[in-house]
């Protein structure tokens, strides 16, 4: 059965703001989320202690650091860290283009997951603009392998994601996240997910000036006897899967349209995500550019035609 996909591109009706903590810097930040016009794309605002502001467009030429989290921006002191659990929402909401304000060096962690972003998102709403949306539509297998990790794309009509961790601890083992990733289905299955981590790594990460933000707030904490920390205890069951495919998804989003395909992984992590999508995109006969044949709302995934490659490639701005 064919899922309807979104015909025109999208911004959010009005302005909104949000503040929290930065997990690795530990650092108060406040970001803001402002309607785009169209063709805009995802564009993050950084405010710099001089007063000077850097944009960083959202897209996979400007990844840079891929160590804990998703980093865009090549220069550390002109960059914007942790995006992924944003732009996963961004992505599974459909928010093409949207202009992101923030005062400090990473997007705020919230509660760890992405439906703090989702509840905001869904407050400000989405406006369509009279523009067609366009998407990468993988058209054959593009694979890679990293030790004992790997991830591949595959042709298929919808946006499926298939996500395999396997950890040497009884707690997580192995586990898996597979499905049509839909507005729907995000907010159900994978919104809520949190970052998880090792109270082992605690200290060698703030040693590196990581993790100084991070606490049971934000951060499911496994402890030494293998036992989750957190008083509430886990969200879902298999919480460190789902949580994995949402990070997937945010750094899939980076791809700069959406994409229509099958993204598979195992053991996979930031970095395996963007060499993936990196791979995709540097081989333009692995997918094809589509739109719609007219500006409608809606179409079906077989009504998408095919449109010059050439004149729509964000991820290499």
């Amino acid at each position: 059965m064919s899922i309807d996909v979104l015909g025109l591109q999208t911004t959010i009706s009005r302005s909104i703001s949000l503040s929290g903590i930065a997990v690795h810097s530990g650092e108060n930040v406040s970001i803001s989320f402002h309607p785009a016009d169209p063709d805009t794309g995802i564009v993050f605002n950084r405010t710099l202690p001089s007063g000077d502001v850097i944009s960083v467009r959202a897209v996979s030429s400007q990844v840079g650091s891929t160590d804990l989290c998703t980093l865009l921006g090549k220069a550390p002191d002109r960059s914007v860290a942790t995006v992924e659990h944003l732009m996963a929402a961004l992505y599974a909401l459909g928010v093409d283009n949207i202009s992101i304000d923030l005062d400090g060096s990473e997007v705020p962690i919230m509660d760890g997951s992405a439906a703090v972003f989702i509840e905001a998102l869904d407050n400000a709403g989405l406006t369509n603009h009279a523009v067609k949306r366009r998407y990468i539509r993988v058209i054959k297998p593009v694979r890679i392998e990293m030790g004992g990790s790997w991830a591949e794309f595959s042709r298929h009509n919808g946006t499926r994601f298939e996500i395999d961790i396997d950890f040497d601890t009884p707690l997580i083992g192995r586990q898996s996240w597979k499905g049509e990733v839909t507005a729907d289905t995000f907010r159900r299955e994978l919104a809520r997910a949190r970052t998880f981590g090792f109270m082992r790594d605690v200290e060698r990460l703030w040693a590196s000036g990581h993790a100084l933000g991070s606490s049971l707030e934000n951060s499911v904490v496994i402890g030494d006897d293998d036992k989750v920390i957190n008083v509430e205890g886990l969200r879902f069951r298999d919480e460190f899967a789902r949580h994995k495919a949402l990070d997937a998804v945010g750094d899939l989003a980076l791809a700069g349209a959406q994409f229509i395909g099958c993204y598979r992984s195992y053991r996979g992590g930031h970095k395996l995500n963007a060499l993936a999508l990196r791979a995709l995109l540097a081989d333009p006969s692995a997918y094809e550019v589509v739109e719609a044949p007219a500006r409608r709302d809606t179409v079906r995934h077989g009504e998408l035609v095919a449109v010059n490659a050439a004149a729509f490639a964000p991820w290499a701005l």
